[in-house]
C-alpha cells in the first residue's frame, strides 16, 4: 500500500490545534517536565558493571530513521543448518534505583507517551537517550539473550545474562530493508531468513497479526502535521518476530520458576468468532469452515479495499489484553491469544514500566540466583500501573488523532469527499475517506454496506474537541 499523506492547510497556522492538543494534555494529566530531583538523580546515576564481556560481538540496531532511544540490538549468525541469535536489552534496570526518584516517577508515568505535538518520554533523556541507550560505538551494560533456533526456525536452547555490549552501527528501516532487496552486505541479511522461518512458526501455532496500515501523525521541518497512512515494510515484521521469540522465551523462564509477569490476552469466544465470520461473508469474504482465523487473515489480498473493512471487523477477536503477575502459583491463563503462546514484554525497557520487572526476573532465574526482593515485592503493583498508562497513551493517541483530522478537515466543511465504509452498525458507518487520510463515523442509509465506495459531506469540524460531522446517502 503506497503511503497516504495529508498536510494542513496554512489556516491551521493561527494557533487553534495547538492550543487544542496543549488542552488535551492537561486534561489527561499528562506531565510537561520531569521533577529537578529526577533529573539529578538519572543524570548521577551508573550501572555496576557486568561480569560477561561481549564486546567482540559486533552488534547492530535496527529502529526507525533518527531514534535515540535504542531499547534492542541483535547479531544474527549461521550455527550448523540453523542459526545464532543474540538479542541485547537496555539494562535499564541498572541506572533505576528501587524506590528512588527516577523509579518512582517512572511508575507515575508508565510508558513513554506519544502525542503529536511530541513524546513524554518514560526516563529523563538523560538516561533514554543516552547512558542506557544502546548507541553505536561506546559501551553498554545489556541483558543479552542468546538463542540457538533449529533449521525449521524453532528456538532449542535459550539463556539471559548482564554483559557489556558495543553496537557498531545504528541502522534505519528503509535504508536497511533497500540494502537487503539490493543483495548489498548487511547487519541485518540473515534476518530474512529467520524472520521467515519464525513467521511459519507462528502459522503453526495458530498466531494472528492484524498488519493494519500504520496512521501516524508526522510533524515536518516546518512546524505544520500531517498523516500518513503506510503498510509496515517487510523488514519491520521480520524484526519483531525476534521480539516475539524474546518475550515468549522469557515468559517459559518466568512460568518455569512461577514468578514473574505476563503479557496476555483471552481467546476470542465462540460468539465473538461466529459474528465475525457472519461479517466477513456480508463483506464478500467469507471465512472458510475449518480454516484458523490466523490463516484466513494472513491470506487476505491487502489491496483488495474490502480487506480494510474485514481487518476492521477482525479488531473484535482481539480484545482484552493485559498484565498478570503471579508468585509461587501459577495462573489459570497464560495464553496471548494473538501470539498463540505465553509471551511477555521484555524488549522495550526504555519505553515501557514492565520491562524493568521483566527483565530483572529473568536474569534472576536464567542465572539460578534469588530474584531481586524490591522486584518480587512490587510485582503484583505493576499490572495496575500498566492499566493506568495504557488508557492514557490510548486517550492521548486517539484525541491527538481526532483533533489533526479536524484541523485537516475545517476549511473542506460543506465538500463533498470519497468514502470506503470499514463497517455498518445500526445505522452508523464507520468510513475511511481517501483525501484526506481520515477515519470517521457517519449515520447512513440501510442500502450501504461494508467494503463500498460510497460519497459523504463534511458537516462540521471542530478543532477544539476533534470532532467531525458527516452526512452520507
Amino acid at each position: 500500500m503506497p503511503t497516504r499523506r495529508a498536510h494542513l492547510t496554512p489556516s491551521t497556522s493561527d494557533g487553534s490545534l495547538a492550543a487544542s492538543l496543549a488542552a488535551l494534555r492537561v486534561s489527561l494529566s499528562i506531565p510537561d517536565s520531569f521533577p529537578a530531583d529526577v533529573l539529578a538523580e538519572a543524570q548521577a546515576a551508573t550501572d555496576a558493571p557486568p561480569d560477561v564481556d561481549l564486546r567482540d560481538i559486533p552488534f547492530a540496531t535496527l529502529d526507525p530513521a533518527g531514534s535515540k532511544d535504542l531499547d534492542q540490538a541483535f547479531q544474527l549468525e549461521r550455527n550448523g543448518s540453523g542459526w545464532r541469535v543474540r538479542y541485547a536489552i537496555a539494562d535499564v534496570p541498572g541506572f533505576v534505583a528501587p524506590d528512588g526518584a527516577v523509579d518512582a516517577e517512572a511508575r507515575r508515568r508508565g510508558q513513554t507517551l506519544y502525542g503529536a505535538d511530541g513524546s513524554v518520554p518514560l526516563h529523563p533523556v538523560s538516561l533514554s537517550e543516552d547512558k542506557a541507550s544502546l548507541l553505536p560505538g561506546v559501551d553498554r551494560p545489556a541483558f543479552v539473550w542468546t538463542f540457538d533456533l533449529d533449521a525449521s526456525g524453532v528456538s532449542t536452547s535459550h539463556r539471559v545474562e548482564r554483559a557489556l555490549v558495543r553496537s557498531r552501527v545504528q541502522l534505519d528501516y528503509p535504508s536497511t530493508q533497500a540494502a537487503l532487496d539490493a543483495g548489498s552486505d548487511s547487519p541485518a541479511a540473515l534476518l530474512p531468513e529467520i524472520g521467515r522461518v519464525r513467521v511459519e512458526q507462528e502459522k503453526l501455532r495458530g498466531g494472528a497479526s492484524l498488519n493494519l496500515p500504520d496512521e501516524e501523525i508526522v510533524r515536518d521541518s516546518s512546524g505544520g502535521y500531517r498523516i500518513e497512512r503506510r503498510r509496515p515494510l517487510p523488514i519491520e515484521d521480520w524484526n519483531a518476530q525476534l521480539s516475539l521469540l524474546t518475550g515468549m522465551a522469557a515468559a517459559s523462564l518466568m512460568l518455569d520458576a512461577k514468578v514473574g509477569i505476563l503479557r496476555t490476552m483471552p481467546a476470542p469466544s465462540a460468539d465473538a468468532e461466529s459474528a465475525f465470520r457472519v461479517r466477513t461473508v456480508a463483506l464478500g469474504l467469507p471465512w472458510p469452515d475449518g480454516q484458523r482465523y490466523g490463516d484466513y487473515l494472513r491470506g487476505l489480498d491487502r489491496e483488495d479495499p474490502q480487506t480494510l473493512a474485514v481487518l476492521q471487523a477482525a479488531a473484535s477477536l482481539f480484545r482484552g489484553a493485559g498484565y498478570l503477575a503471579f508468585d509461587g502459583e501459577l495462573p489459570g491463563e497464560t495464553t496471548q491469544a494473538a501470539v498463540a503462546a505465553p509471551y511477555a514484554h521484555v524488549t522495550a525497557p526504555l519505553r515501557r514500566l514492565v520491562d524493568r520487572w521483566g527483565l530483572v526476573v529473568c536474569a534472576a532465574v536464567s542465572s539460578g540466583s534469588d530474584v531481586p526482593s524490591w522486584a518480587r515485592d512490587s510485582l503484583g503493583s505493576v499490572p495496575a500501573l500498566m492499566r493506568e498508562s495504557s488508557d492514557r497513551s490510548s486517550r492521548l493517541s486517539s484525541g491527538s488523532l481526532n483533533r489533526v483530522e479536524a484541523a485537516l478537515l475545517r476549511d473542506r466543511v460543506g465538500q463533498r469527499l470519497t468514502a470506503v465504509v470499514l463497517e455498518v452498525f445500526e445505522g452508523k458507518a464507520r468510513v475511511q475517506l481517501t483525501d484526506p487520510v481520515v477515519t470517521a463515523s457517519c449515520r447512513v442509509g440501510a442500502a450501504v454496506a461494508a467494503g463500498t465506495e460510497i460519497t459523504v459531506t463534511l458537516l462540521s469540524a471542530d478543532i477544539a474537541t476533534g470532532s467531525v460531522e458527516f452526512s452520507a446517502p
